[in-house]
């Protein structure tokens, strides 16, 4: 028999969590054929001696909802061995969505997760109306990578109830509309439904997202929609207190998963520096609900957020913080000199997760040619240096005015001690992801959490195995969403490969600024090493680490 790729003298992984092996990989028709001694000749034969031949990995968090429209290689992740994505997350997306309220879609984008405005009026195609049109035109303009997709309720809401989606409820009657197009929906292969109650998420005129005004009674029909199809899951951002699940957020969590009778995924496990216990004691409170399917999400990175100030998206996860958020360069300008606001922040910023360390945040942009002496130097020392120790947030506004709100800052937010961190990766109740893959553009990229596992976490710090490591990224993520024959190297499934070097294989611990959004909007990205070639169903995406052109994605379907 002939092959259309042979893959010679590699070390499967498989994604199973079986001990690594010697063994070539022949593909036929986008499928593995045989994994073993292969005899048999190929159309095309890559030797991967010295290299490990692993599944391609899945990510389960992601937002490229509308980078897809401009950019088919679904980069970073696809640098990273990345061969499915998950997007849909939090609530927030693009469709169902009607011609006359584009705008009202793209600005939640926007404020949930910073993708600026201008970058969406240029770059989404808008050429679907229904979320079954929405996955068809993914289908029709084609991707390196896998796409999949969850249905956001956000925009549900939206087409049904227009703009008092953002102030109420649902009627039983809109409430019985809204359920059908998600039935529809999921019927037509979307993996489920996703919900956030995160108080940081607001959207069009930064009034609170829409999907957070859904009461139970709304959240229980969409669930039973589910219970009703016999598939799909829940995503659920759970994130009022970070790193706590809280108990009305433990309630909210079991009545889903009674409803539904299906999985349900919450955000977030973080490792926090200020309540060293805060991830075992909240795994442990939600302990029950894991084994039943509640399963929480985290990621293996420090999560180094930048934070910029002229989208007024800076510090947007706090709750005096939301005067600022969505508001226009002049405006954030008399915010950010406003007294009464600066008082609120610093009070806030006094308590919790958003204390702020300043010898650990940063300055790392400007605009001003005189102000990029500031640049790396920690936010602490220039308070010293002009003599405004105390006054620190206050310090950072001035600037950020006097340089038309183009300074930015840098610091690590979560998942900083390494010794705790490395138990959480080991625990199997996490699914490892949360990349957030595709948003945030100015403020953090997290893409590359696949290549930073199996680079520090492996090989630099042997604190996880590389099966395990492996099996983490992809057969726990691709069973989770119920991605058929993803995620696990043997004969029958799709082949989605990711070919690396265990020796170098990696990703830095922060981003690198570019300028290649539509228009020339800026974002962070995360280059990848060590990852040499990726297939994608059977079709090589890239070889020798060069994108070679080719989209062979596929939409999966639930």
């Amino acid at each position: 028999m002939s092959y259309d790729l042979l893959i010679k003298n590699g070390t499967v992984v498989d994604g199973t969590g079986a001990p690594r092996r010697l063994a070539d990989v022949a593909i036929k028709g986008g499928i593995v054929a045989e994994v073993g001694k292969v005899r048999d000749g190929a159309a095309r034969v890559i030797d991967a001696d010295g290299l490990i031949v692993a599944p391609g990995f899945v990510d389960p968090h992601t937002h490229y909802d509308a980078q897809i429209c401009w950019d088919p290689q679904i980069t970073s992740s696809s640098w990273h061995g990345v061969t499915s994505v998950v997007m849909g997350n939090c609530g927030v997306g693009l469709a169902p969505c009607r011609p006359n309220i584009h705008d009202i879609a793209a600005h939640d984008l926007v404020n949930v997760e910073g993708i600026p405005f201008e970058v969406l009026q240029r770059g989404i195609t808008w050429d679907w109306e229904s979320f079954p049109s929405y996955m068809d035109a993914a289908r029709r303009r084609g991707s390196a990578i896998n796409l999949s997709f969850l249905a956001p309720l956000t925009p549900f809401r939206h087409y049904v109830m227009g703009e008092e989606s953002m102030e109420r409820a649902a009627t039983p009657r809109e409430t019985e509309q809204i359920a059908a197009l998600l039935r529809e929906a999921i019927a037509a292969g979307a993996l489920g439904f996703s919900h956030t109650t995160g108080v940081q998420h607001v959207g069009y005129k930064g009034r609170p997202l829409a999907c957070r005004l859904a009461d139970r009674a709304e959240l229980g029909a969409y669930a039973r929609v589910l219970r009703g199809l016999g598939k799909g899951v829940v995503e659920i951002t759970l994130t009022q207190n970070f790193g706590h699940i809280q108990d009305h957020e433990l309630d909210l969590l079991r009545f889903l998963l009674d409803e539904s009778g299906r999985r349900v995924t919450w955000l977030a496990i973080f490792d926090r520096d200020d309540q060293p216990h805060a991830s075992a004691e909240t795994l442990e409170r939600a302990d029950s609900l894991i084994r039943r399917g509640g399963i929480p999400q985290m990621t293996c990175r420090p999560l180094i957020a930048e934070y910029e100030l002229k989208s007024g998206l800076g510090f947007s996860m706090m709750r005096a913080w939301q005067p600022a958020v969505g508001q226009p360069p002049d405006k954030l300008k008399q915010i950010y000199a406003d007294p009464d606001f600066r008082r609120a922040v610093v009070d806030e910023m006094k308590r919790g997760v958003f204390r702020r360390n300043w010898e650990r945040v940063e300055f790392c942009d400007a605009g001003k040619a005189e102000l990029k002496t500031l640049l790396g130097k920690p936010v602490a020392q220039v308070a010293r240096e002009r003599g405004r120790v105390g006054q620190e947030f206050e310090m950072v506004l001035d600037l950020a005015i006097e340089d038309d709100l183009n300074i930015s800052l840098s610091q690590a937010v979560f998942n900083t001690n390494e010794e705790r961190l490395a138990k959480l990766i080991n625990d199997p109740r996490p699914l490892i992801g949360l990349s957030d893959a595709g948003a945030h553009v100015n403020l953090l990229c997290d893409a590359g959490y696949c290549t930073y596992l199996l680079g520090h976490w492996v090989r630099e710090l042997q604190a996880i195995t590389l099966e395990y490591a492996v099996k983490r990224i992809t057969s726990e993520p691709a069973d989770f969403f119920g991605l058929k024959g993803r995620g696990r190297l043997t004969v029958g499934n799709a082949a989605d490969i990711a070919i690396f070097d265990a020796g170098t294989v990696g990703s830095p611990r922060r981003g690198t600024m570019t300028n290649d959004l539509p228009g020339g909007g800026k974002r962070l990205i995360m280059p990848a090493t060590g990852v040499i070639h990726t297939v994608v169903n059977g079709v090589m995406v890239y070889e020798d680490g060069k994108y070679t052109g080719a989209t062979p994605g596929e939409v999966l379907r639930s």
